[in-house]
């Protein structure tokens, strides 16, 4: 990877492509160690980059952080995103597999993500926060477009808490997944999606 990251450095980057390279390198590190124990010299240095051409992009950590953060979310909601007119029980499995799929692809950005919340930093907290409420406010109107479910459905105080409840489940089961490597992707989904089930029903 550091090889990779070394040519990427040394050819001309566009905007684009060197803030992606930044944040691709920032979610490695924020995955791997605390968000107090993540340098951004170090982040400079591995991008091959300047610390000012850094700070031109991130005006501080805090901002850095909260964009790999927003990054992962924007990512997740895209991935995720429910198919119009399609029951849910129906896209559920199809859409846990694309979400394992985020998952094992980009390992790096779900662990930072969710360090979030362990920030010290009340800023970075609140978006993840924003994030979390997000993917939430997906899947409640994913729900209340169900005639099984109907409209209103979002509305519904234990809904809302329920659907909480299992993206809190999920994440502590894809973490150890992450981290154990078992059980197996297959398992991981039938377990997540009779959880969601279960929890709305």
């Amino acid at each position: 990877m550091a090889a990779n990251e070394g040519e990427r450095a040394r050819r001309r980057l566009s905007t684009e492509e060197r803030r992606e390279q930044l944040l691709s390198v920032g979610a490695r590190l924020f995955s791997e160690s605390p968000y107090d124990d993540v340098w951004i010299e170090r982040v400079a240095e591995i991008a091959g980059v300047s610390r000012g051409l850094l700070y031109h992009y991130f005006p501080n950590k805090r901002d850095f952080f909260a964009a790999v953060v927003e990054r992962e979310s924007e990512r997740m909601l895209r991935m995720t995103a429910p198919v119009p007119g399609v029951p849910v029980r129906e896209q559920l499995a199809a859409g846990l597999d694309t979400y394992l799929t985020y998952v094992e692809t980009h390992a790096h950005g779900f662990r930072a993500f969710h360090r979030a919340d362990a920030a010290g930093d009340q800023a970075v907290r609140r978006v993840y926060q924003r994030a979390l409420a997000a993917q939430e406010r997906q899947i409640l109107a994913a729900l209340a477009a169900d005639p099984e479910f109907g409209p209103g459905f979002e509305e519904a105080a234990p809904a809302r808490l329920a659907v909480r409840g299992w993206l809190a489940f999920t994440t502590a089961v894809c973490l150890e997944w992450l981290r154990e490597g078992t059980p197996d992707r297959d398992e991981v989904r039938e377990l997540c999606a009779r959880a969601l089930l279960g929890v709305i029903s």
